[in-house]
């Protein structure tokens, strides 16, 4: 097949339009895809073919051969507007790990073994040293969750983002045996729900945290918090915690671990809810455990409801276990060893006349959650 040769075109402007004068800078992408080659090359796995930089991340998946019944499982994410604050604060190299926790959490709560993960950098204009940054901290929680950084995409998009505007998301796939997937179709009455101890506020309620304690006042993130032992802006940016090989650990273990809960947007009732058969309550005792100094503080400058608290925000549990009372022991001693605090925080029953859900499950479909009693401290 031949083309047609170009018609004449109009003479040539003096200042002809370039890709660069658009703002799209193809060096400094170039720039920050080199600077990025050492981090990625942090979290890799033995089964990613070819390495970094193609069109498309390869993973070798003869690993499922060993499986009778391979299941997929696959989530996607980003961490919302928690942005913000890492820009405030021109602090770019943690925001990556919230990214990372708040994906393969999602996946390993059905037991799976998450695999791989892809990113997506989309920014208003493309500063190397910060992708690069951003990169990094993505890399360091693939690392510590067990999976490989198999590809990513840095985007420029000037006229839609500020220059200095970014967002993050990404997207990850794990592996689980059919036949130890993890759900409601295990939970029973009598099982205990243990709560694992957050880190903080972790990647949800940034919105209102930042409409409390933030306000685009960049001398409130300055502030120096005795309760918090650190400054306000300190607090906001901790990483989200990853719980990933602490919960392949207990999964694995098959110590009487019937479901997991990744305490996300929407807080505890909502998402344990979505956990649990039809049929069943989660009675959630608050005096089991005191929230981090952070969530008093929001409540208390911001007049903040309980029950909206309680909505927005993890609460100082990040990840709650649905086991049979006989698995308490494996896993308070896994927890110990992997230095994540975890308590009993409630237990399942059939249903009563009178439950009432705290908040519907998210996603809408599951069993009920209820909050009982007040947190020591009031």
């Amino acid at each position: 097949m031949s083309f047609p040769p170009n018609p004449a075109g109009p003479e040539q402007p003096e200042n002809p339009a370039s890709y660069a004068a658009a703002g799209v800078d193809v060096v400094a992408g170039e720039r920050a895809v080199d600077l990025m080659r050492a981090s990625v090359a942090r979290a890799t796995r033995p089964e990613v073919v070819d390495g970094f930089g193609g069109f498309a991340g390869l993973f070798d998946l003869s690993i499922a051969k060993d499986y009778q019944q391979p299941l997929l499982a696959t989530s996607t994410d980003g961490v919302g507007t928690k942005v913000a604050i890492a820009r405030a604060l021109d602090q770019h190299n943690t925001i990556g790990r919230d990214l990372v926790a708040m994906i393969v959490d999602d996946i390993v709560v059905s037991g799976a073994e998450p695999l791989f993960l892809t990113d997506y950098i989309a920014c208003g204009q493309v500063d190397p040293d910060r992708i690069a940054a951003i990169v990094s901290g993505i890399a360091d929680g693939c690392a510590e969750a067990g999976v490989a950084l198999i590809g990513g995409e840095t985007a420029e998009h000037p006229g839609l983002m500020a220059p200095d505007e970014y967002d993050i998301a990404g997207a990850s796939t794990g592996i689980v045996e059919a036949d130890q997937r993890l759900g409601p179709h295990w939970v029973r009455p009598g099982d205990v729900l243990v709560g694992l101890q957050s880190s903080g506020l972790h990647s949800n309620g940034y919105s209102l945290a930042r409409a409390v304690l933030y306000r685009d006042d960049q001398a409130a993130l300055a502030e120096f918090v005795p309760e918090l032992g650190r400054t306000v802006g300190e607090e906001l940016l901790e990483p989200t915690r990853i719980y990933t090989r602490l919960c392949l650990a207990l999964a694995r273990s098959w110590i009487g671990v019937h479901a997991m809960s990744h305490i996300t947007g929407g807080g505890l009732a909502a998402n344990i809810s979505r956990v649990l058969p039809v049929g069943l309550t989660a009675v959630i005792d608050r005096t089991a455990w005191e929230p981090a100094p952070i969530f008093r503080l929001i409540a208390d400058r911001g007049g903040v409801a309980r029950n909206e608290m309680e909505t927005a925000f993890n609460m100082s549990i990040g990840m709650v276990v649905i086991a049979d009372p006989a698995a308490l022991s494996g896993i308070f001693e896994q927890s110990a060893a992997a230095r994540v605090g975890a308590a009993v925080i409630g237990q399942v029953r059939d249903t009563m006349p009178n439950d009432v859900a705290d908040s519907p499950a998210k996603g809408g479909t599951g069993g009920l959650a209820m909050l009982v009693g007040d947190h020591p401290g009031g």
